[in-house]
């Protein structure tokens, strides 16, 4: 054996982690974008595919943080990347969040 196989595997984990450290790093990230809600849930901008007062996203990135204002309660309905169409990735059932 020539060790192409070990090597190649060991390629594989270090991009594996890589990506991990990064996908966790970008997700602490996301997690504290919504965090001025609590204060000013109106902060955000409606999102124009809904034109509705009480769904508004966040823009980070290039990413959407899409929420919905119910009373006094915000709720995270979706992170989709901006090229996305968000009205194929989120359906209307997913804004009933009472």
């Amino acid at each position: 054996m020539d060790g192409t196989g070990a090597k190649r595997s060991s390629g594989y984990h270090r991009i594996y982690l890589e990506r991990f450290h990064f996908a966790v790093r970008f997700g602490r990230r996301v997690a504290q974008a919504p965090r001025r809600l609590a204060q000013f849930p109106q902060s955000g901008r409606i999102v124009p595919e809904f034109n509705d007062e009480t769904i508004r996203e966040l823009i980070y990135g290039s990413y959407r943080i899409i929420y919905k204002i119910s009373g006094t309660t915000c709720s995270i309905v979706a992170v989709i990347h901006g090229s996305r169409d968000i009205i194929r990735h989120v359906g209307p059932g997913e804004w009933n969040i009472e």
